[in-house]
């Protein structure tokens, strides 16, 4: 029985027009990426790769590096971040977002609070569950025969390691964190990523939940759509101009 496909609306800021397109589009023609990008309604299944971001998107941790950097901003007598002040400032480089948060690197190097942070969360990472209906969501693309990959601006070896805590390494073609534990960005690995999937006949996605997703989606080649997971505020990710659903289930 063929699946049905219920269209379903996106949240767009109401001046923003369709993403720019690369003039070489790596996947597919220019004209399906363009009928694909600005179309009404989100269809993951039109698509032939799903390129995951795991912090957020996948993985429900938000809450918990909050609760991480507040600690370490009141151990420095400075103060916490409230929920609003979080999604305004998160982002990366990592090491910028610590900026905006009130961290004076002329005092301590940047390096010593990043990996006081990644030694607790990396203690603390398996409270995180995984957001609602992910499995049902990874199941459906698996089943309609997409290839499925992680692209993560985690530590490569600690990323493969939470993926196959979750039970998920035999969904996931790729799976490609980045070398260290400093968060810079996963654009290099997206790159790299791009050019071993890229074809003629493919169509990728990248769903994230941050602007630096749709930057590395960009420069990829690839689609975009944002997801929010509290890393970010909603009108942040409205103001990338590509569709901003409010859950996975919405991407059918």
């Amino acid at each position: 029985m063929p699946l049905k496909r219920k269209p379903v609306p996106c949240v767009r800021p109401a001046t923003s027009s369709c993403p720019r397109l690369p003039s070489m589009p790596l996947f597919g023609s220019r004209r399906m990426r363009l009928r694909l990008a600005c179309c009404a309604a989100m269809d993951a299944l039109a698509y032939s790769d799903i390129v995951w971001d795991w912090n957020g998107t996948l993985l429900d941790d938000a809450w918990l590096c909050r609760e991480i950097m507040n600690d370490q901003l009141i151990t420095r007598g400075l103060p916490a971040l409230s929920l609003e002040r979080y999604g305004a400032i998160f982002g990366f480089p990592v090491k910028t977002y610590y900026e905006r948060a009130g961290f004076d690197f002329s005092e301590e190097p940047f390096e010593i609070p990043a990996r006081e942070f990644i030694e607790v969360y990396e203690a603390r990472r398996h409270e995180a569950p995984l957001r609602p209906g992910v499995h049902a969501v990874l199941a459906r693309l698996r089943d309609a025969g997409l290839r499925q990959h992680l692209l993560s601006a985690y530590s490569h070896a600690s990323l493969r390691t939470i993926v196959a805590a979750h039970g998920l390494t035999d969904t996931f073609t790729t799976v490609a964190g980045i070398p260290d534990v400093f968060a810079a960005s996963k654009l290099a690995r997206g790159l790299e990523l791009a050019a071993a999937i890229a074809g003629p006949t493919r169509r990728a996605l990248l769903i994230g939940d941050t602007d630096h997703d749709h930057e590395v989606a960009t420069e990829m080649g690839a689609d975009c759509v944002l997801i929010p997971a509290g890393h970010q505020s909603v009108a942040r990710l409205q103001h990338c101009g590509v569709p901003v659903l409010d859950s996975l289930e919405a991407l059918f």
